[in-house]
Formats: C-alpha cells, sequence, structure tokens
C-alpha cells in the first residue's frame, strides 16, 4: 500500500492493527528505527537508495517527508546525492535543521508547478498556435518576484579578508611615503607593484626588463615591467619615486601650467614601448610566450593587443587648484592609453576601495539581520 505517492507499507512493517472490521481504527507501521541520536528511516519505505537519519531534535510532520501534489521530499534529495541523508544533529556531514526548514518552506509549491507546466506547453506550442497569454513571461515574472533558496553569501564572506587587505596596503603606502629616502629606486618600485597587483587583480604576472623589438632601428631594447592579464593581454607600468615638483611647471606659460620634464619624459618613453611592441606583432607575442614559458605555464600564451600602460610618479598633495585643474586635462589627453596616477592618486584609490568594502560588508549585515528577523518560521 502505498500513501500520498511517498510511503509504501505492507504487513512486514505493520505493528497493531486495533479493529481490523473497523476502517476507522487506527493502523500502526514501524517505518524507521532509533540509532543513537537520530531515527533511522526505511529506504525500502520511502522508496530510496540511500540511508536517510534524521536528529531526535527535528519536529516530524507530514510536511517534513511530503510537498504539495504529493511530491515525495526525500526521493527528490535521494536522486541528487551519492552519500547517504542526515538531517539535524552535530554530525560534519549532516544538513543543518535551519537549512532543512528553509528548503520545505521553498519547496515549490502547487501555484509555482502550474505555472511552470504553463510555461513548458507554451514554449512548445506558441511556434504554431495563438495563446492567450504569454506564460513563459508570467513564469519569469513570478521566479523573479519568488525569493530564492539563499546560497552561501559570497560577498559577505570575502569582505572581512579585503577590508583587511586594503587597511594594510594603505598603511603600507602611507608609511613608505613618510619615508621614501630610505628606500632605492629598485626597492620602491618592488614595494609599489605588490600594492599595484593587489589593488588590480586582473593581472597575474609582471615582468622586469621584459625584451622588446625595435624593428625601426633594428634593436633590442627593454620594458622595465610588463604586466601580463588573465587572458594573456599585455600592459607597461612605468613607477617613479615621489619626488616632489615633477608634474607640472609652477609657473604658467600663456596662462598654463605644463608637464615638466619628468613627466613629459615618462609619457613619451611609455608611448615608444607601446609603440614597439605594436609593431612587433605576431612575431613578438611569440617570442614573449617562449621567452616566459616557465613561469606562464603550458597553453598560456601572450597577446599584443593595443597595450595600456600606468605611470606611477609624484605627488600632487602640493599642487594649487590651477595646477591640479591643467594636469587634469594633461591626464585625459592620454587617458585612452595611459593612466598617470600620482602617490595621491593611489592613496585616494585605496582609501576609496577600503570605504566601499566597509559600507558594503555593514549593510550585507544589516540586510542579513533583517532578513532572519522577517523570515517566516516553518509550520
Amino acid at each position: 500500500m502505498t500513501l500520498r505517492r511517498t510511503f509504501t507499507v505492507s504487513h512486514n512493517e505493520l505493528i497493531s492493527d486495533e479493529d481490523p472490521e473497523n476502517e476507522d481504527a487506527a493502523v500502526w507501521f514501524e517505518i524507521g528505527t532509533k540509532d543513537g541520536e537520530y531515527y533511522c528511516l526505511s529506504k525500502e519505505v520511502l522508496g530510496i537508495e540511500h540511508s536517510l537519519f534524521i536528529h531526535e531534535s527535528v519536529e516530524l510532520s507530514s510536511k517534513t517527508f511530503i510537498a504539495e501534489r504529493n511530491i515525495s521530499i526525500f526521493s527528490k534529495l535521494d536522486r541528487i546525492t551519492d552519500t547517504e541523508i542526515r538531517i539535524g544533529g552535530h554530525e560534519v556531514t549532516a544538513i543543518p535543521e535551519t537549512a532543512f526548514s528553509e528548503l520545505l518552506r521553498k519547496f515549490p509549491n502547487s501555484h509555482e508547478l502550474t505555472r511552470y507546466a504553463s510555461a513548458r506547453v507554451s514554449a512548445v506550442i506558441s511556434s504554431y498556435i495563438d495563446t492567450k497569454e504569454d506564460y513563459e513571461e508570467k513564469y519569469q515574472q513570478y521566479m523573479n518576484h519568488k525569493a530564492s533558496i539563499e546560497g552561501t553569501n559570497t560577498y559577505q564572506l570575502v569582505a572581512k579578508a579585503e577590508i583587511e587587505k586594503f587597511t594594510l596596503l594603505l598603511s603600507k603606502l602611507q608609511d613608505m611615503l613618510a619615508s621614501e629616502t630610505s628606500y632605492s629606486e629598485a626597492q620602491w618600485q618592488e614595494e609599489i607593484l605588490q600594492i599595484i597587483l593587489l589593488l588590480y587583480p586582473k593581472y597575474l604576472h609582471v615582468f622586469k626588463e621584459a625584451p622588446v623589438r625595435d624593428t625601426y632601428n633594428n634593436k633590442d631594447r627593454s620594458i622595465d615591467f610588463l604586466l601580463v592579464d588573465s587572458a594573456g593581454n599585455t600592459d607597461i607600468i612605468e613607477i617613479k619615486k615621489p619626488f616632489d615638483k615633477c608634474i607640472v611647471t609652477e609657473r604658467t606659460y600663456r596662462d598654463n601650467y605644463i608637464p615638466l620634464r619628468e613627466l613629459s619624459g615618462a609619457v613619451m618613453q611609455i608611448e615608444k614601448y607601446i609603440f614597439y611592441l605594436n609593431k612587433w606583432g605576431k612575431k613578438g607575442e611569440e617570442k614573449l610566450t617562449s621567452h616566459y614559458h616557465e613561469q606562464l605555464g603550458e597553453g598560456f600564451n601572450i597577446k599584443i593587443t593595443n597595450p595600456g600602460a600606468i605611470i606611477i610618479m609624484g605627488r600632487a598633495n602640493a599642487l594649487s587648484a590651477g595646477q591640479c585643474q591643467d594636469f587634469e586635462v594633461i591626464k585625459r589627453k592620454y587617458k585612452n592609453i595611459i593612466d598617470i596616477i600620482t602617490y595621491d592618486d593611489l592613496l585616494g584609490r585605496l582609501r576609496s576601495t577600503l570605504k566601499h568594502w566597509s559600507r558594503r560588508d555593514t549593510e550585507q549585515r544589516k540586510n542579513t539581520r533583517q532578513n532572519i528577523r522577517n523570515r517566516p518560521r516553518p509550520s
């Protein structure tokens, strides 16, 4: 005998038949046994392959086993797992009781199943005959308004680590700028590169003194630092120590502050590197991939596709409003190719990123607490 398409019992499970002649009398079947703190339910009765254990603290009712339209909940779970099913308790492999209650609460109801069936039928026949409504659209609208089962809040999991990371980077850069004279040029570049690679995680590799061919002058040259992103695309970075007065002039020329030689020279050098890379083309890609094969790994190829560049140099904290305005004009002139960043810009980006993660972490925690308070208790 099968009850509600979920429990199949026979005389083997029968333990009490109080009055066989009375159709309304209670009939008792044993469908499980006690194993420590867990009830072990019969696989034969439930029609499942894997063992089912439910902790003694879990309150049992028909809704624990049967969803709307007599759908067996554990039959569905059994089909998608290769191991035993354990609900509640403190076992490592057990599904927490709260998670199981959430599953029961959000198991597809009759209304949802009806909409889904209409949508599937409509998808097949709508190309041939007119339908009363757009059932696929109505189903999607319904699902968009229906809260889905909540997975792991990945954002909240990484927020703490990101806050710690950017707090550390900001503190490190502030300390470096306070004692920049104690660093050699090479040491300074090495430390700044670490910050840049963490601030721009798309870059997987940075290669020092990367070779590049000057095809016009038939010479081999080298790029100070070549960046390679996760897709193999190349960019260039130029890092200068933060000397004062290396950005724009103190006096105006025809009412304009113009770039100082250090800035103009850095821009010119970068533009030449980009020019050399683009002209090197396919041969350059093959040469660089072969040259850095061990660091890149098998199957990873370097690509030269309109490389961009980052220049990090100078301070902007002592510039006047007019100097800052003209410096912004200079930066925007090269924006499509070169991102010119002062160390004060870098500080600002770190602070903004840290503020973003801190604010979002606070919002996520607040929303999580609110959702828990508003969550209806399973019946």
